[in-house]
């Protein structure tokens, strides 16, 4: 049913968009702003999990993502030295069946463009760099860098890890630098020789790791990110810098030549900072409310970072559906209410790393269901569906 609440969402990355979708079907009228002038695909993979994937159902993409994407048989855990197998978790089918969706390795871009595209008109503003937000009271009034005002009568802040809106709740707060970086690179499968087989493998050593996956259906390009120790110092200017090959091999000097062999297979390599902050104390205040990166960053170690801000944005609009749009407040605090459990366990596991590394049953994780799970009401004790 059609509502005259409008609800402006800030951030147009995964998190966001899903956001605009499911509060669109919900009903509400919703602007998603974006900073960015435009959309450029951005060449980095991701994890589908099955958890992400049932909301993608209820966006109604699920078909067309599939179709794009890579649906492992297995998630495989390897000795960096040794090439042996340590763990070996089922997908594939076995995941279908068991957890209620598949289980698929994408290029973020094309999933990111496929989920934009299907916005509905005009939902989309581009160009819109947030410079201030006021809530006054009846409705909020956001202030972009070209010099326009907009109001809202609610505003989700789903603006990532340097979050505008989380610095008005919260104050500023600088980010957590792990220590751990990650290398990005893309590998042509056609310059490999010696290992392609695996469709989703982690390599593991004691304080760094190599992840590789294939990206679409075709299997004949595959994606690498690693995460290896280099002190806390980072220049916060800049997101990434440009790596190289002759770094990769000093840092996993003693490898396995089929790990060796993807490093010399790089056609490019980046280097990105891992960042995080604990689960934040406040998550809404007034009219205004937070997901995602913005507030939860962890580290990619789950490869649960966009799933955890999908699901954000499918467990706050059934909230403002049960509660209405007018009795915003409770609805806010039911999404923390139901969520912060979750995304707190999700952060613990994902900054330890340990996950997957041996053989373990992620039905916590991949069974849970946004779109579904009972909703717990404020101060209603917690149960164990996170």
């Amino acid at each position: 049913m059609q509502t005259s609440t409008q609800i402006a969402v800030v951030g147009a990355g995964l998190g966001g968009v899903c956001a605009a979708h499911l509060l669109h079907q919900a009903g509400y009228k919703v602007k998603l702003y974006e900073q960015a002038e435009a959309l450029a695909p951005l060449g980095a993979g991701i994890h589908l999990g099955p958890n992400l994937m049932k909301v993608i159902r209820q966006i109604g993409l699920e078909r067309e993502v599939v179709d794009m994407g890579s649906v492992p048989d297995a998630w495989y855990s390897r000795d960096g030295k040794s090439a042996e197998i340590i763990a070996t978790i089922p997908l594939g089918e076995y995941a279908f069946e068991r957890y209620g969706a598949n289980y698929l390795t994408v290029h973020r871009g094309n999933f990111h463009e496929l989920l934009v595209d299907s916005l509905p008109a005009n939902v989309l503003a581009l160009g819109k760099k947030l410079t201030h937000i006021e809530d006054l009271g009846e409705v909020v009034q956001l202030t972009f860098a070209d010099g326009t005002r907009e109001t809202a009568d609610l505003v989700v802040g789903a603006d990532g890890v340097y979050s505008r809106i989380r610095e008005t709740l919260l104050g500023p707060e600088p980010l957590i630098a792990t220590g751990y970086v990650g290398h990005r690179m893309m590998i042509p499968v056609s310059r490999l020789k010696l290992f392609t087989h695996d469709a989703c493998t982690k390599w593991w050593a004691d304080d760094r790791h190599m992840m590789v996956y294939f990206l679409d259906g075709q299997r004949d390009a595959i994606y690498l990110v690693t995460g290896v120790p280099e002190g806390d110092a980072w220049d916060m200017s800049k997101p990434w810098v440009p790596s190289s090959r002759e770094e990769l091999r000093e840092a996993f000097e003693g490898w396995h030549p089929y790990a060796l062999e993807m490093i010399e297979g790089a056609e490019s390599v980046t280097k990105w900072p891992f960042f995080e902050r604990g689960v934040q104390p406040l998550w809404s205040r007034g009219r205004i409310v937070i997901l995602g990166d913005a507030c939860h960053p962890m580290k990619p170690h789950m490869a649960q970072g966009a799933a955890m801000a999908i699901e954000d944005a499918a467990v706050l609009s059934r909230c403002l559906q049960e509660t209405g749009a007018g009795n915003y407040r409770k609805a806010y605090e039911m999404f923390q209410v139901n969520r912060q459990d979750r995304v707190r366990r999700v952060q613990t596991v994902s900054h330890n790393n340990t996950w997957l590394r041996n053989n373990e049953d992620p039905e916590w994780c991949f069974g849970y269901d946004a779109v579904t799970v009972p909703l717990r009401q404020p101060h209603e004790p917690a149960n164990a569906s996170f």
